[in-house]
C-alpha cells in the first residue's frame, strides 16, 4: 500500500483499550462466592488517545507504569484489538494483520525474547529470512548494514544463552530490522543494560533513523534515552494523553525555572538561600545549586557575582526527569 507524501505513516485518533477484569474481596468465601458468580469490573487502559507521527520522527512515548505505553504499542503493532477508536499505520489498520503490514513495521520489547534460546542468532537471522521472505541479496545486503553498525559477527555464532544482555540485545535489534521496516516500535529497548551497552543502542538507532528514515515511536523510563533520540515527546498518564510536543517546550510550559551551579574560591559554603531554592544533586562536581525562576536568572547572576567570591558559574535547564514528573500531576 503506497501512503501520500502528506499523509503520516502513524495516525491515532480516540483509540481506547477497555480490560474487563474479575472483582472480588478476599478470603475464602469470597473465592467460593467468586466460583459460582463472578464479578468484573472495567480497567480502563487507554483512553481516547489521538496522535500523529510524520515521516522520519523519533518520538518518547512517556509515562509511569501502567499509564498505557505497552498497551498502545501492542494496538498499534496488531497484537491488541482496541476497545474504540481507529488507527491507521502505514496505510492499515494494525489489528487486521495483514501481511503488507506485517512486512513493514516492527515490535521490539526490551522484556521480551524473539530469538530462540538455544541456537545461535545466526539460524534466527535465517528463519527471519524465510518469514519475511527476503532473497538472498536483500538478507546479505540488509544484514552487512546491521553488522557494519552493531558489530555482530563475532557474537552472531553463539548460542543466545551465552550472550551478553547488551550482546542479545544487538542481536534482538538486529533480527527486529532484517526486513527493513519503516515503523518501529520500541518498549524499553535498553531497559537492564549497562551505561555503556545503553549508549550503543542509542548510537546505533540514531544512526538507523538517518540512514533509512524510519519512523520510532519509542518508550523509556532512562531519560538519556529520550534527551538522546528525541526532539518531541508524547506523556501518558491513567490512559490519557498529558503533553504532546517539543520536550523544550515541556521543560519552558511546565517548570519555568534555571538551575545556576556554582563553584566559589577555596571551595567556600555557601548560603544560597537568598538567592532563590538550594537544591541537593547527586553529582561529583563540588558545585552548590541554586533554582531560580528563568526570568530572573540575569538578575540573580549578577548579584551572585557580585556578592560572592565565584570560581565558576553555569546555568541549567531543570533535569528532564522532574519536568516529566511535574507533568504527570498536572
Amino acid at each position: 500500500m503506497t501512503l501520500n507524501a502528506s499523509t503520516p505513516p502513524i495516525a491515532v485518533q480516540a483509540l481506547s483499550k477497555t480490560y474487563q477484569v474479575t472483582d472480588r474481596a478476599g478470603g475464602f468465601g469470597a473465592a467460593v462466592k467468586g466460583f459460582f458468580k463472578r464479578e468484573y469490573k472495567d480497567v480502563k487502559a487507554v483512553q481516547s488517545v489521538s496522535f500523529e507521527i510524520a515521516q522520519g520522527e523519533i518520538v518518547g512515548f512517556l509515562g509511569p507504569n501502567g499509564a498505557g505505553k505497552t498497551t498502545t504499542l501492542k494496538m498499534l503493532s496488531g497484537l491488541l484489538h482496541p476497545s474504540g477508536g481507529k488507527a491507521n499505520v502505514l496505510g492499515f489498520t494494525p489489528w487486521e494483520r495483514r501481511d503488507g503490514f506485517l512486512k513493514t513495521m516492527t515490535l521490539v520489547m526490551g522484556q521480551r525474547n524473539r530469538l530462540s534460546w538455544d541456537i545461535p542468532a545466526a539460524d534466527s537471522f535465517l528463519l527471519n529470512q524465510a518469514i519475511y521472505g527476503l532473497s538472498d541479496a536483500e538478507y546479505a545486503s540488509s544484514f552487512g548494514e546491521l553488522n557494519e553498525l552493531l558489530d555482530l559477527k563475532e557474537i552472531i555464532r553463539k548460542p543466545v544463552r551465552q550472550l551478553s544482555l547488551g550482546e542479545r540485545m544487538k542481536c534482538e535489534l538486529a533480527a527486529a530490522l532484517l526486513h527493513r521496516p519503516k515503523v518501529l516500535f520500541l518498549d524499553e529497548p535498553t531497559i537492564g543494560l549497562d551505561v555503556s551497552a545503553q549508549a550503543r543502542i542509542r548510537a546505533f538507532l540514531k544512526e538507523y533513523n538517518r540512514r533509512s528514515g524510519a519512523t520510532i515511536l519509542l518508550t523509556s523510563h532512562y531519560m538519556a534515552d529520550v534527551t538522546a533520540l528525541c526532539e518531541r515527546i508524547i506523556i501518558i498518564h491513567h490512559g490519557q494523553i498529558k503533553y504532546d510536543g517539543a520536550l523544550s517546550d515541556l521543560s519552558r510550559r511546565i517548570a519555568p525555572y534555571k538551575l545556576i551551579g556554582l563553584d566559589f574560591d577555596d571551595d567556600t559554603v555557601v548560603d544560597l538561600a537568598p538567592y532563590g531554592q538550594p537544591v541537593t544533586r547527586e553529582n561529583e562536581d563540588g558545585m552548590q545549586y541554586v533554582q531560580v525562576p528563568a526570568e530572573k536568572v540575569s538578575a540573580v547572576t549578577a548579584r551572585l557575582l557580585a556578592e560572592q567570591r565565584v570560581r565558576d558559574l553555569t546555568v541549567a535547564d531543570p533535569p528532564i526527569e522532574d519536568v516529566i514528573e511535574r507533568a504527570f500531576h498536572e
